[in-house]
């Protein structure tokens, strides 16, 4: 009579198959992040947007109205800028209707342009 095979020996079993997908042999934290985080990297392109919007419109406004902008934000083609006040958000409106030609020739993408009022936290 043959021999049993014994069910706890650590053996690999000749019919074994892979069920997950092996993922590749990662080297450094950025790739770790580049991968792992899709999301990280629309994060990262969306700050660099708001500075650079930020920076932009520090150049070519006023220096008191520059000082009252709170935050820029562009998504879907609108720029909303915040301001400090209402004040300060009526006063930024007719500065930027002033701007529309340079602000086209920054960004052609953009449909529209909005003021909104939000103080400082």
């Amino acid at each position: 009579m043959p021999k049993k095979t014994q069910r706890d020996k650590r053996e690999k079993h000749l019919l074994r198959s892979v069920t997950g997908r092996k993922s590749a042999r990662i080297h450094s934290v950025k790739e770790l992040l580049a991968r792992a985080t899709p999301g990280m990297t629309r994060i990262t392109e969306q700050a660099a947007r708001q500075q650079f919007w930020h920076a932009w419109l520090c150049r070519n406004l006023p220096a008191e109205l520059a000082a009252q902008i709170t935050a820029v934000s562009e998504r879907g083609g609108v720029l909303t800028i915040f301001a400090h006040s209402a004040v300060w958000s009526a006063r930024l409106r007719y500065a930027l209707a002033e701007l529309q030609a340079p602000l086209r020739a920054a960004a052609p993408q953009l449909s529209s342009i909005s003021v909104r009022v939000r103080p400082h936290a």
